[in-house]
């Protein structure tokens, strides 16, 4: 065959890998939203199946034999072009899988439907003990996906490289520790002051109104409805079968406006990202983000460098007065900017403010290691946890419910890997941003009148459309001209809490 016949081949077999994950991410999606408790163990074996074929199609030689044949055109073709790109990552995703027995993969998945279930049941009922043994096999589970790669020199790298290519334990310990000496002084200069007052969005919502208003302002962001559509999780979500079909999740709380309203905002980043993607992408393993430090950064990006910035509440304040009169319609507008702006410290990762919420992150980074390398066992987890809170961040659980049960992570997919792309997401926001702002000097100036099209369309340009096709290193690289830095993120933070709190 020619090269051009050749790379057609393996579009097509790369398209058939990605209908199987899409499918998969169905079932998923279905299990975390409308699913019945009954159908966890069909549930389980029936993503096992979809893993277990999607690894066997990996692992074909005759894939294996394609890209072979393709590597000296491929060398040839430009770097940026979409068949260039579908080479380097098919033949990384290749490579990977052949280290990973298809009948592992099925069992992995298998186990973890069954986790995710006990889970959703363990968490309300604040019971650890229920969990307790499906955890201990995936940590099992997980060493023996490790030791798959015998050259990595610690057991979260494979699934660190697998969600932040070109990153492992190491870089991001290091990374992790510049931002951890930054982000305490600041923390500690922040909470000595005067808290602020946010008793305004602890009052009771209409869960039918925070719908519709969250919805509202996802779509002034850009969330195409005619390619998506929001349901309701106990954790809120976003997944993509397709350019076509991109889909979030929201969690409703009666008595906390801000939870449903900025985890809507958060997870219409994660969609902008994937409805943005170029169409010719559409079917191959470039359809979607960079990586997960790269994803997160534009949930973050929307969620709070936009949607907690004070031009945006000068501009949709009064929609929010209006949507909830007896709630908002006499409480200032001063006041309302700094009650979703209050730093504080606090249990639950994802109500935390953006100075303390790496905190979060990294504290979960630590334990995930030490329970990889064996220096914590699942039975002391919750202890663990409770005292690396007690002296992080200064407040200790009152139960596992708002503790070590509270994040869905380590019960529905591999233990390692998952975090650290937070807290590189927030770190990359701040960079992303301040690039679109020197290119888009009306920037806040859109912002304050509700005009969103020129940041979307720069991100776009910029980020969205290029999909897998670089690296996130690479593609913050294009987007700002920068590697990855702490400064910038510090940055934003000092000065605009700075200023919230006269510090």
């Amino acid at each position: 065959m020619d090269i051009q016949s050749q790379i057609a081949d393996l579009k097509t077999r790369l398209t058939e890998i990605e209908d199987l994950r899409s499918a998969s991410a169905v079932l998923s999606w279905d299990r975390a939203t409308y699913m019945p408790p009954g159908g966890a163990a069909a549930r389980g074996r029936q993503s096992a199946l979809l893993a277990r074929l999607r690894q066997e199609k990996l692992n074909d030689p005759a894939l294996g034999r394609l890209l072979d044949a393709l590597q000296p055109h491929g060398e040839s073709l430009p770097y940026d072009s979409a068949a260039a790109a579908m080479l380097r990552l098919a033949r990384r995703e290749y490579d990977r899988a052949q280290r990973v027995p298809p009948a592992f993969v099925a069992q992995l998945h298998q186990h973890l439907g069954e986790s995710f279930a006990a889970w959703r049941q363990a968490r309300p009922e604040n019971n650890f003990a229920l969990v307790r043994p499906y955890l201990e096999k995936t940590v099992e589970l997980s060493r023996q996906y490790a030791a798959f790669f015998p050259e990595a020199t610690h057991p979260a790298d494979p699934f660190i490289e697998q969600f932040d290519y070109g990153l492992n334990t190491a870089t991001v310990r290091a990374v992790f520790a510049e931002l951890r000496q930054q982000l305490v002084p600041l923390v500690q200069a922040l909470t000595a002051q005067p808290p602020a007052d946010d008793s305004c969005l602890l009052q009771t919502f209409p869960m039918d109104q925070q719908w519709s208003i969250g919805l509202e302002a996802s779509q002034l962001f850009g969330y195409d409805m005619n390619r998506g559509r929001q349901d309701q999780a106990p954790h809120p979500f976003m997944t993509s079968f397709s350019i076509g079909d991109v889909r979030i999740t929201t969690r409703l709380r009666a008595d906390v406006f801000s939870d449903a309203f900025y985890s809507t905002l958060h997870e219409t980043g994660h969609a902008l990202y994937e409805q943005g993607v170029a169409p010719e992408l559409e079917g191959t393993p470039l359809a979607g983000g960079a990586s997960a430090g790269m994803h997160e950064s534009q949930s973050r990006l929307w969620e709070n460098l936009v949607g907690r910035s004070r031009a945006f509440c000068e501009f949709f304040y009064p929609r929010l007065q209006h949507a909830f009169p007896a709630q908002l319609g006499t409480v200032p507008l001063d006041t309302f900017y700094r009650a979703i702006n209050k730093v504080q410290r606090s249990l639950i990762r994802t109500d935390a403010d953006e100075v303390t919420y790496n905190l979060h992150v990294i504290v979960r980074f630590d334990l995930e290691l030490a329970l990889l390398e064996g220096q914590l066992a699942v039975r002391d987890l919750p202890e663990a946890w409770r005292a690396r809170y007690q002296s992080d961040l200064g407040v200790r659980a009152p139960s596992d419910s708002d503790g070590v049960l509270q994040d869905m992570h380590w019960f529905y997919s591999p233990v390692g890997g998952r975090f650290q792309g937070y807290t590189l997401g927030n770190m990359m926001s701040a960079q992303i941003f301040d690039a679109a702002s020197r290119a888009l000097p009306s920037l806040p100036a859109d912002i304050q009148r509700g005009q969103f099209t020129g940041l979307r369309q720069w991100l776009t340009e910029n980020v969205y459309r290029h999909g897998k096709k670089f690296t996130a290193a690479e593609t913050l690289h294009r987007a700002t001209g920068q590697p990855l830095q702490v400064a910038p993120y510090i940055r934003y933070l000092r000065q605009k809490y700075g200023e919230l709190y006269a510090v």
